[in-house]
């Protein structure tokens, strides 16, 4: 059974594994309300939102509470975050928040860095 509690401290760690993760299934998850997206002032810029993105429903889903729980679970899939959602975060000047912790900790990332990323994983394979 996944759970929040699967994802360390090790951000890196949590970073691979969402990639791994991604490619096996397909699909990551984010949040979406009535009125978009979940969002968080990035910590290190306070000009850039970061979007969370996370490799499993389960992590996403935990974060479903406080100021979020008006949220619920959305899947994308790998195909259209890629030709999609990175490009267009890009040009939105928005980070992704990769497999962030249960505190909202981890990774804020470029999205055409998480592109690229991605891309060299699934042609490793």
């Amino acid at each position: 059974m996944v759970n929040i509690s699967d994802l360390s401290e090790d951000f890196d760690k949590n970073y691979d594994l969402f990639i791994a993760t991604a490619l096996a299934t397909g699909c990551v998850w984010a949040l979406q309300n009535d009125e978009g997206f979940a969002l968080c002032p990035s910590v290190d810029n306070d000009e850039l939102d970061v979007m969370p993105l996370w490799s499993e429903p389960e992590y996403a889903e935990y974060h479903c509470r406080d100021e979020w729980r008006a949220y619920k679970l959305t899947p994308i899939s790998v195909e259209e975050l890629l030709d999609d959602w990175l490009p267009g975060m890009h040009e939105d000047l928005t980070l992704v928040g990769v497999n962030w912790s249960a505190d909202l900790e981890g990774i804020e990332i470029e999205p055409l860095d998480l592109l690229e990323d991605i891309d060299r994983e699934s042609s490793s394979d």
